[in-house]
């Protein structure tokens, strides 16, 4: 089995990614069995007001350098369950030290595997807006929605004053729930949930429309692939290539 790294950008989400790949890999291989797995974390801090300033560039010198540490750990591809993430790792720069799972390439096949036309985005201002999915799902033939722009503010501040400290509430849950339902209305299929603590507040039994969770498909992808049933990832950060290329 190969040995798995988890690029962790923010806690609440890369814990989540870590304890789907234990437990599911429990489930697949026997008792408290699971392939090795890394997980190396630069606080969050470091990278935020760069976020504000769109200096991508420093942000992927920062993810670079926990993916270096994977190398050196031993790890034989990585994954980040940061979707915001990707804007940075997509930008271009030198090839990272590990080849890795982009989490976008990984929902989007999903949607098309399910036959979706048309999916919501719910994640952060930055991701809702950026163009990792964008290009992920059009690629596939996918069409894609995004909050109106009240909602967006409200989806956003959400994940920044809640979701990424662990706060996970009632009256947040049926915020959300009243966006996807909007989405609905504008003939979305499936809602993508693409900020990676979204799936710890909202299920499947409290949305109108089925859900793409981005965590767990990640880490769902990252045991298959440490288990050797799909091939390790090409892709080291940069612009992928297009699907189907």
């Amino acid at each position: 089995m190969k040995r798995f790294g988890i690029l962790a950008h923010s806690a609440e989400g890369a814990s989540l990614c870590f304890l789907t790949f234990c437990r599911e890999a429990f489930g697949r291989l026997g008792p408290h069995l699971h392939p090795d797995v890394t997980l190396d974390c630069s606080a969050m801090a470091h990278s935020m007001a760069a976020w504000d300033e769109g200096d991508y560039q420093l942000i992927r010198s920062i993810l670079s350098a926990s993916v270096e540490r994977l190398a050196a750990a031993g790890c034989d591809f990585f994954a980040c369950p940061d979707n915001t993430a990707h804007i940075a790792l997509e930008h271009p720069g030198p090839d990272l030290a590990l080849p890795g799972l982009n989490i976008a390439d990984v929902v989007a096949s999903e949607a098309s595997a399910l036959g979706m036309r048309r999916v919501g985005l719910l994640g952060t201002r930055y991701t809702m807006k950026g163009p990792v999915y964008a290009r992920a799902l059009t690629d596939r033939g996918i069409g894609f929605e995004v909050p109106v722009s009240e909602d967006l503010r409200e989806v956003d501040r959400i994940i920044f004053e809640e979701l990424v400290d662990g706060r996970f509430t009632e009256p947040s849950r049926r915020v959300y729930a009243k966006v996807i339902d909007r989405l609905a209305e504008k003939d979305c299929d499936g809602v993508a949930l693409v900020c990676t603590e979204i799936p710890l507040l909202v299920t499947p039994e409290v949305s109108s429309l089925p859900i793409l969770d981005s965590t767990r498909l990640l880490a769902q992808a990252a045991l298959k692939t440490a288990c050797g049933e799909i091939a390790l990832p090409v892709w080291r950060g940069g612009p992928p290539l297009r699907h189907g290329s």
